[in-house]
């Protein structure tokens, strides 16, 4: 069953969008004691590794310990102090939240794969090693196009999925993303950030610099950038996800999880029309399309946003 809902009012992102100030990661991997459990936002979460066929992945889990676990997939060149803590913490209320780094990408070791099928199964794997069963998924841009890969070559280890600013295979616009970094040079990673991420509304500016402002509020235990070589694997993975693929939008409808997916009006690189082919094409999906809103939609309409992915994940 299908419903497309357009609330009303009230990258992919370029590699310096993600770019922060960073300091380097604790390397312990002990269980959370009370007070971690209690302490687990996104702010103070402490930074784990689990050793995954061999390599040390960073990860940290934020808010509940019970329930069915949502594991968050970050966009291109993102982080785990790349997420907005408006988001992550809103989620965290209510459910076991999961960051973390995929292989050889941040604080984790390995070498980064340059193509979304493989950084699909390394995510999988760093499910499989922390033995959960079962597990909802959110991709965000990238992260959205590993989401879609998992789902469809693991459908009984996925619950439900959260798509956010993302596309199919081929995906409308998303094969101009050089031209569109191109055009960030000289940015400051705020002007970069608002850039792909809001649109040149005032409105939209205002909570795009606050979202930029509470990205960068975590100061101890901070993740780690990402390296050249990961950031360029990562980059020619979406480049090849990019290119036209006449058969995504029926391989996609094997998809049989329920799936919510969430889009800018206004998303730069890209277009909402394929949010919309998503949503025609999948038999349980709910689509939301926020307005004058650009790439990072669900950041600048975080409070809406965290409100329906809990409605979403809690049916």
């Amino acid at each position: 069953m299908k419903t497309i809902r357009k609330i009303s009012a009230v990258s992919l992102l370029c590699l310096t969008l993600f770019t922060v100030v960073t300091v380097s990661c604790t390397e312990e991997n002990e269980p959370p004691t009370v007070q971690e459990v209690q302490n687990r936002d996104h702010q103070t979460a402490k930074t784990q590794f689990i050793n995954v066929k061999g390599n040390a992945i960073a990860y940290r889990v934020l808010g509940k310990e019970e329930g069915i676990p949502l594991v968050l997939l970050p966009g291109l060149g993102g982080s785990m102090d790349d997420w907005d803590p408006a988001v992550t913490d809103g989620l965290a209320k209510k459910f076991k939240v999961i960051i973390f780094d995929n292989k050889g990408v941040a604080s984790s070791k390995g070498i980064t794969p340059n193509t979304i099928q493989t950084m699909a199964d390394d995510a999988v794997d760093f499910i499989n090693a922390l033995n959960l069963n079962k597990v909802n998924i959110m991709g965000f841009s990238m992260g959205g196009f590993i989401a879609q890969r998992i789902v469809l070559t693991h459908p009984s280890l996925i619950n439900k999925v959260i798509l956010t600013g993302t596309g199919p295979q081929g995906a409308i616009g998303l094969s101009n993303l050089p031209n569109i970094v191109a055009g960030t040079a000289g940015l400051s990673p705020e002007a970069s950030f608002l850039k792909f991420g809001f649109t040149e509304s005032a409105q939209s500016i205002t909570e795009g610099k606050a979202s930029f402002a509470r990205v960068q509020l975590r100061t101890k235990d901070r993740d780690l950038p990402l390296n050249d070589a990961a950031s360029n694997s990562q980059f020619t993975a979406v480049l090849s996800w990019a290119q036209p693929n006449a058969d995504a939008l029926t391989e996609i409808q094997k998809i049989k999880n329920p799936v919510l997916i969430v889009h800018g009006e206004n998303d730069l690189p890209v277009s909402v029309q394929n949010a919309k082919n998503m949503a025609q094409n999948l038999d349980q999906a709910e689509l939301v399309i926020f307005p004058d809103s650009g790439h990072a939609s669900f950041y600048q309409y975080h409070d809406t946003f965290v409100g329906k992915a809990i409605e979403f994940l809690g049916k």
